[in-house]
C-alpha cells in the first residue's frame, strides 16, 4: 500500500505539472493534496516498517513529538485543502461566469498557503501541550505510531483540559470544514439537477462524486478519532480507524481522482504515449 500511495501521488503531481490542461485551480489544489498524502504516509509507514523488521519497536521521546507534529500538521492542512477543493467545485458549477475572477491563480495560492499555515499552527499548539504531559508507569504506546489519543492514555494526570482543546481544534478543522463541504455540494446537486444537458450532469457528478468519496472517508475517520468521548476509545478501534486516514486515504486518493476524472485519464494516456514514442 505504501508504494502504491507514493507512486500514485507522485504520478498525479507529475501529470498536473506537465499537462497544461491541468493548470487550473482544482488541479493546483489536488497537487497539494497529493503532496500532503506523500508526506503523511512517509511520516508513519517507514518507521513502522523499520520497527517491525528490526524487532525494536521503539521511538525516542523527541522522535515521537516530531511525528505528532508532522501528522497533525498534514491532517489539519488536508482538511482545509479538501474544503478549498469543494469551494472550487461550488464556484465552477454554481457561478461559472464568475469562476475566472473568484478562483484565479492568486486565490488558489492563497487557499493552498492558508491550508498549510493553518495545519502547522494548529499542530504547534496541540504538540506543545501533549509533549508536556507527564507520563507515568509503562511508556508502551499501544499503537503503530505516536497518535494523540494513544499518548493521552499514558498520562498520569487529568487530561480533560487537553481534551477540551482537542475538541475545539476538531470543530475548526473537522466539523466546520465538513459543514462547508456539505453545503457546497448541496448547492451543486441543486444546480446540476436543473441542467438540461445530460453530458454536463454526468461530468459534474463524476467530478464531485470522486471528491465526496475522499471527503467521506477522510473526515469520517478523523471525526471518529478526535471527537469521540475518551471512554469510547479502545486501542484496537483507534488502530483500525487511523489506518483509514494515514495509509488507506493516501493510497486511494490518486486512484479515485484518476479513474473518475477524464482530464487526468487523458493526461495519463498522453504521457504514456509520449513515453513510448521517446523509447522508440
Amino acid at each position: 500500500m505504501y508504494m502504491v500511495a507514493i507512486t500514485g501521488n507522485t504520478v498525479l503531481i507529475l501529470l498536473i505539472h506537465i499537462d497544461r490542461r491541468l493548470h487550473t485551480t482544482m488541479y493546483v489544489l489536488l497537487k497539494h493534496l497529493s503532496f500532503m498524502d506523500i508526506l503523511n504516509i512517509c511520516n508513519i509507514v517507514p518507521m513502522m516498517a523499520f520497527n517491525y523488521i528490526s524487532g525494536r519497536n521503539t521511538i525516542t521521546f523527541a522522535g515521537c513529538g516530531f511525528q505528532i507534529f508532522l501528522y497533525t500538521s498534514f491532517v489539519g492542512a488536508e482538511c482545509l485543502i479538501l474544503t478549498a477543493m469543494s469551494y472550487d467545485r461550488y464556484v465552477a458549477i454554481c457561478h461559472p461566469l464568475r469562476y475566472p475572477i473568484l478562483m484565479n491563480h492568486r486565490i488558489s495560492v492563497i487557499l493552498a498557503t492558508g491550508s498549510w499555515f493553518g495545519g502547522i499552527i494548529n499542530s504547534i499548539i496541540l504538540t506543545t501541550y501533549v509533549i508536556l504531559l507527564p507520563l507515568c508507569g509503562t511508556r508502551i504506546i499501544d499503537h503503530f505510531f505516536c497518535e494523540i489519543p494513544a499518548i493521552l492514555r499514558l498520562s498520569c494526570v487529568d487530561t480533560s483540559e487537553y481534551q477540551e482543546k482537542l475538541y475545539v481544534s476538531a470543530v475548526f478543522f473537522f466539523l466546520i470544514p465538513f459543514s462547508i463541504i456539505l453545503f457546497s455540494y448541496g448547492q451543486i446537486i441543486r444546480i446540476v439537477l436543473h441542467m438540461k444537458s445530460m453530458e454536463a450532469q454526468k461530468k459534474a457528478f463524476s467530478t464531485c462524486s470522486s471528491h465526496l468519496t475522499v471527503v467521506a472517508m477522510y473526515y469520517g475517520s478523523c471525526i471518529a478519532t478526535y471527537m469521540r468521548p475518551k471512554f469510547y476509545h479502545t486501542a484496537g478501534q483507534d488502530k483500525v480507524i487511523s489506518i483509514l486516514y494515514t495509509i488507506l486515504a493516501p493510497m486511494l486518493n490518486p486512484i479515485i481522482y484518476s479513474l473518475r476524472n477524464k482530464d487526468v485519464l487523458c493526461a495519463l494516456k498522453k504521457f504514456c504515449s509520449e513515453m513510448k514514442t521517446f523509447k522508440n
